[in-house]
């Protein structure tokens, strides 16, 4: 594929025509879903029952409410913090630092909502407020990209991102052209990326789970087991939120469309669509369902889990006595790839327990709907296009060394199948 002037990374998602469709298609997916999931047919695959006129997209007092979310993680954010860690080497062989708060941050939200709640705050109506909230949500996202953007035209060469220097103001306002934005040592990506959008999509799962307690009395199996499911996810990303300071979207991504709506819209009001679901189709399940359901998302979380903690021991401290005995592979950066544990398994062992998490949060809504499974379908083929952007990453850092990793490890996420 040719490349724009200036650009020296290989373009994707289809360039500035890919990148422009993506920042229709996905806002309008999200849309889609959120009014399906309440409608009485529920088809994945149908025509949603109504499309939204601005009276219903448009509501100042839903985006105050927003707006004070936004602020209210901000400040969380800028607390002090059980810890401060470095970042990874960057061009100009900086390291930024980051406050490790987020779980502090679920912690204090939830005792915050807590007391609010007692005081009176109507949270099971919230679900009536997630079409205008998430338009809300996109609109800043749109905003705030467009801030980024300008932004980067003023950063040296040196901050910038490698596939956001494209030249062509699509693609770069998609992709991010900025790695590490920051308004003194507010970083704007890394607090995106786990805090409004995480915490708020257990939130929006609370407030469904107390509407439909409000409605038939209690809430059903089906939606504890959503909301304890989620929750876990969520606090134990927010728990090691140091592991994501290694993770592509902060190392490699620029801070742009793409990143800020996920982070912002999609996150929150596509990953609650389970608890959507539920609430307008319940769901009977009894004991030994629900107890199988259970033993298969501890699985998927056990593999994911015990995974990613053995590759963050090991890049921390190679000489860790719990990863000294792992083969490895020596490169010419200097790094070793790890060819034994979990990842001599597959190559990508955590991406396989996060896929058997989606398929058991999926499960509880029953086998009637294909629109429960979206999570789990978008998410195979999210893992599934990562994965290949990373092999392109890694075969371009360490050569022949990852070839020989490819080599004796020869399945990417799913041991003799893929």
């Amino acid at each position: 594929m040719a490349h724009p002037r200036g650009s020296r990374a290989p373009l994707e998602f289809g360039g500035p025509l890919g990148a422009a469709a993506l920042m229709v298609l996905l806002p309008a997916t999200m849309f889609h879903l959120l009014l399906v999931a309440r409608s009485g047919p529920a088809r994945l695959l149908g025509p949603p029952p109504y499309l939204p006129g601005p009276d219903v997209l448009w509501s100042p007092r839903v985006l105050l409410l927003w707006l004070t979310w936004l602020g209210l993680q901000a400040a969380l954010y800028l607390l002090p913090a059980r810890k401060v860690a470095e970042g990874l080497e960057l061009k100009d062989k900086s390291r930024l630092r980051y406050p490790i708060n987020g779980f502090q941050a679920l912690v204090l939200t939830a005792l915050l909502v807590g007391l609010a709640v007692s005081a009176g705050l109507p949270l099971g109506a919230l679900p009536e407020m997630l079409v205008p909230l998430a338009f809300a949500a996109t609109l800043t996202a749109f905003i705030f990209s467009f801030l980024l953007y300008l932004k980067a035209l003023g950063v040296p060469p040196s901050a910038l991102a490698p596939g956001g220097t494209s030249g062509n103001p699509i693609y770069d306002f998609f992709l991010g052209r900025e790695l590490n934005p920051r308004i003194c040592s507010f970083d704007f990506k890394y607090f995106c990326e786990l805090r409004p959008g995480l915490i708020g999509w257990v939130l929006i799962n609370l407030a469904l789970l107390m509407q439909e307690a409000e409605l038939r009395g209690s809430p059903s199996l089906a939606m504890w087991l959503v909301n304890g499911f989620q929750l876990l996810y969520v606090g134990d990303a927010l728990w090691h939120e140091e592991a994501v300071l290694t993770t592509m979207d902060i190392t490699h991504d620029g801070f742009g469309f793409m990143l800020a709506f996920g982070d912002l819209a999609w996150v929150p009001f596509t990953y609650s669509l389970q608890a959507q679901f539920l609430l307008h189709h319940p769901q009977p399940l009894g004991l030994p369902v629900a107890s199988a359901i259970c033993l298969i998302n501890a699985l998927g979380y056990y593999i994911f889990r015990r995974a990613n903690s053995q590759k963050n021991t090991f890049r921390k401290n190679p000489s860790d006595p719990r990863v000294a005995g792992l083969e490895t592979i020596p490169t010419a950066t200097g790094r070793q790839l790890l060819v034994s544990g979990w990842w001599g398994m597959v190559r990508h062992p955590n991406y396989l327990g996060d896929l058997i998490m989606a398929l058991a949060w999926s499960l509880p809504c029953g086998v009637s709907h294909l629109l429960p499974y979206f999570y789990f379908l978008y998410f195979t083929a999210l893992l599934v296009h990562r994965e290949a952007r990373d092999e392109q990453q890694c075969l371009q850092k360490y050569g022949l060394a990852w070839q020989e990793y490819c080599r004796r490890v020869p399945y990417r996420i799913l041991p003799y199948v893929y």
